[in-house]
This record gives structure tokens, sequence and C-alpha cells, in this order.
């Protein structure tokens, strides 16, 4: 088993994006969840794309992989946090930005592009936020496909999606387009699903483009260190692994950025040392012949 660990940038945030990703490659991380933010490769900043082109030379360098995520938290509304999303009255804004995720995305060699259906806001009704949610990734996923980067749609704790049965109610609502996959955070699955772990990577096996990680409690969505929560990682890894899962499966703590590099360090050593442990699968039961019986 050899799982490919990355770290996201959301939990570098006092650090310059070219400074977390030299941290991140010495540490011996292979790839980065690179959150689009105003300090972190801007989408809406001058000379984009040059920075763009900069940002993908220097992962080449550092031979680092890339995932985009999208959970800037006040990029687009300087009031309100991850507003406006898709069920807004005036989604334009999540759109673009949603549009120009994926277009830097292709343009850094990305293996996903992560997004979520956000809180629906308290003024629009459950049917109409769904049909907004539908409408926005209907054409989200055309623009993926023609990019050739697939979206990883999370399903994220309080979220008009927050669980996997959504997410698979969405994907079929959808027509199930194979350039709209799923993000699964591992931290989730221990907070709100009804399935163990290692069985919600199993179910979601087919459509898995993207996968974050931390430790996590049960009903309580707070992103821990390793070790100061309730999942227990070795099965965890194994599962990943028995699924022939191949993407990056990122660090995702972005409330601790004010020991990053020590709070990374930390993690690779606990994720290592958890893959070293994962249990082998068991062996296939042995084929009896007729007539040996006893033998």
């Amino acid at each position: 088993m050899s799982l490919r660990f990355g770290y996201g940038t959301n939990g570098f945030a006092n650090h310059r994006l070219t400074d977390a990703l030299a941290v991140l490659a010495d540490l011996g991380y292979e790839g980065v969840a690179l959150t689009l933010d105003h300090h972190h490769l801007d989408p809406y900043a001058e000379g984009l794309a040059r920075q763009v082109a900069a940002t993908a030379a220097r992962l080449g360098e550092l031979g680092l992989s890339v995932v985009v995520e999208t959970g800037a938290r006040y990029l687009l509304d300087p009031r309100h946090k991850h507003a406006p999303t898709l069920m807004d009255d005036d989604p334009g804004l999540r759109v673009d930005f949603l549009r120009r995720a994926v277009a830097i995305g292709a343009d850094l060699g990305a293996e996903a592009v992560s997004c979520w259906a956000g809180v629906r806001p308290v003024t629009v009704d459950p049917a109409t936020a769904w049909d907004r949610l539908l409408a926005g990734c209907v054409e989200l996923a055309a623009v993926a496909e023609r990019a050739g980067v697939p979206l990883g749609f999370e399903p994220e704790p309080g979220m008009l999606v927050q669980t996997i049965a959504d997410w698979q109610r969405l994907h079929a609502a959808l027509g199930s387009p194979s350039a709209f996959g799923v993000t699964l955070d591992i931290g989730h699955c221990q907070c709100l699903e009804p399935l163990s772990v290692p069985e919600c990577v199993a179910q979601v096996a087919e459509h898995l483009v993207n996968v974050q990680i931390e430790d996590m409690r049960r009903g309580v969505h707070e992103h821990l260190e390793f070790g100061a929560g309730e999942i227990d990682f070795p099965p965890v890894l194994r599962s990943l692994a028995e699924i022939g899962y191949r993407g990056l499966v990122s660090v995702e703590l972005p409330r601790h950025s004010h020991a990053a590099p020590t709070v990374a360090e930390r993690s690779l050593a606990f994720l290592r040392s958890a893959e070293r442990a994962a249990p082998e699968p068991a062996p296939e039961p042995a084929v009896q012949l007729a007539g040996q019986e006893g033998r």
C-alpha cells in the first residue's frame, strides 16, 4: 500500500504560497490541496495568468501534485462567509468563481477541483434551493468536462448536501456525469455518516476523485489533529488502498496555520505510521476440492 499524502494550503494561511509549497515539499508531501484565496493565487488578481504559470512551474520543480479547493471564506463577500452560494438569489459570482477555479485547475494540471453546496439561505425554501443548486451544477459539470478536470463535490456538515446520500441524490439528478465526482472528507464521515469510515470509502469508490483527512469526533464538526479525535486510521487508509484510490489524501486543518510547519510535520509522520500499521487484507479462503476433506 502506498498512498499519496498532501496538505491543504488553507492550513498555511500565514505563509506566502511559494514558501508553503517549499515547506511541504521539504517535509516529504507529494501534493497540495490549494485553496484559491486573496493571498494564495487570488483568481481575481491582476496578472493572474502569469501567477498561475509561475505556480505550475514551481509545483513541477518541487514534484508536487495539486488539487484546487474553493472553500475560501471571504473571497467573494467580505461580510458573509462562503457567500454567495449557488442557491442565492444571485449566484453569478459563485458561478464565475467556480468557472475560474476550473480554468486555473486545468492550467495547473490539477487532479480535481473541489467544491460544495453551501448553507441554504434562510430566505430560500428547500425546494428552490435544490433546483438552483442543480442548475448550477449542470453548468459546472459541463465546464469541467470541457476543461478535462474532474469536479469533486464535497458533502459538508450543515450544508444542503451534507451526506454521501445527499451527494448520490445530486449525482443521479444530474444524470451521473463522468466529470462530477466526489470529494470525501474522512472527518466528516466520522462526524455524521451512519456507516463506518471504511464503509463510506467503499460506498463512493467508483466516483472518488479527492480525499481530505483529519481527525474528528462523532456529532462535532471540528477538524482535529490526528490522535485528538475518534477515528481509527489504519483501517481507513487500508480501505483507500483496497479500492485502488490513486489521488491525493490531503490533510485538512484550516485552523492550525499558527503552527503550520510543525503540524504538517506531525501529520505526515502520523499518516505514514498509520499506513504501516494498516491491516493486510484477509486471505482468500482455500478452495477445497471434492474428495479432499480431512486431508
